[in-house]
Formats: C-alpha cells, structure tokens, sequence
C-alpha cells in the first residue's frame, strides 16, 4: 500500500480502515517518546480515566504513561497507579500522534483487557468512571455523545481526542490496529488536520 504515512512502515500487513484531513504534508519530528495506554473493556462497558492534571487535562483517556528506558512497553503498560486496579493486558493496537510546535512525536501502544482485580479507585491524576462500549456501526462514529436513555453514559468522544472516535470500534471490537494522527496547534489548544488509520492481518 503506497499511501501509509511516515512512521508507520514495518508495522505488518495493513489494511487501510479510514482517513481524513486535509492536503496538507504530514508533519515532520525529530524523535519519538514512547507512551502506552490501557483500556479495561467489561460487559458491554469499557473504563476511562478523566485527565485531572498535566498534559491531556479535562479530556478522557485509558491509563498508562512513560515508557523508560529499561522498560518494554508491556512492562510499562498497566491499571494500578492511575485506577487501582491490575489487569492481565493484550496488546491492542499501535498509534502516532504528531503535534505542530512539538519536538517529539507520541508513540502509544494501545492494551486492552477484559478482566481485572482489585477497587476501582480515583488518583491524584485520573478520575476512573465506566461508559457504555456499545461500538459505532462505521467509522463515522455516529455516537450518541449524550448517553440519553441508557443506563451508562455513552463514550464521551466530545471530551477525548479527536481522533479517537475513529480507531476506538477497532479497540472495542478486539482488531488490531494501527494509526497516524498529526495536530495543528492553535493557541493552547491541538486541532486534528489529518489522520489514517488500518488493521493488520493476521497472517
């Protein structure tokens, strides 16, 4: 497939699932920071964390952070320091956030479980609260952002990512994945301006 964006050649067969944007050239950095990011996805429900402090502050994400030097991202990967709670953890899927203005680009391995032990229980950094893991029917991501009429609220997209609508069927849907999305800045804030987004085979 000729049209995968920089960053993502070597990560298997590939399929592409979605993209967007505008013409713009994808965005150009220096060096990669690997990050993961854990989802617990339980009976039709799947736990985020609402970002309390530090980068990513009032949006809705999993749980994770750095991965140091003499860590994989698998040793990295985990529940308890943000939620309370450990998890045996698959590896999910592989993303590349690009920001105008920054340095570095985020390299995030995405896990995701079905089983965990111990209290859910709030941090000093993350807010844990359940939201319907009902998937969207396509890759539009014409979800119902007001949760109306359902016992939980549905996944609140118009506080997470931007991009996150698109890949997040996949995660829930247990395909594996990979993706790019670059971001523009304006002001404090990153708008998306171009994403794309495969699963991997199998085989």
């Amino acid at each position: 497939m000729t049209n995968i964006p920089p960053g993502l050649e070597n990560k298997g067969a590939l399929n592409q699932y979605a993209s967007g944007g505008d013409e713009k050239n994808w965005l150009s950095y220096m060096k990669i920071k690997q990050y993961t990011n854990a989802f617990i996805v339980k009976d039709d429900h799947v736990l985020l964390g609402y970002k309390k402090r530090g980068f990513g502050k009032g949006k809705y994400n999993g749980f994770g952070g750095k991965v140091e030097p003499e860590e994989t991202s698998l040793q990295a990967a985990g529940c308890k320091e943000e939620s309370g709670v450990t998890a045996p953890l698959e590896h999910a899927g592989s993303l590349l956030f690009v920001s105008e203005g920054v340095e570095c680009a985020f390299q995030i391995e995405i896990y995701r479980t079905d089983t965990y032990e111990g209290a859910i229980t709030e941090s000093d950094e993350m807010r844990p609260e359940w939201f319907s893991a009902i998937a969207p029917t396509s890759s539009s991501a014409e979800v119902n952002l007001k949760g109306e009429g359902q016992a939980s609220p549905s996944i609140p997209f118009s506080q997470m990512w931007e991009s996150d609508p698109v890949w997040f069927p996949l995660l829930i849907s247990k395909q594996k994945f990979v993706g790019r999305a670059d971001f523009t800045r304006d002001g404090e804030e990153f708008k998306l301006h171009r994403w794309w987004y495969a699963t991997v085979s199998s085989s």
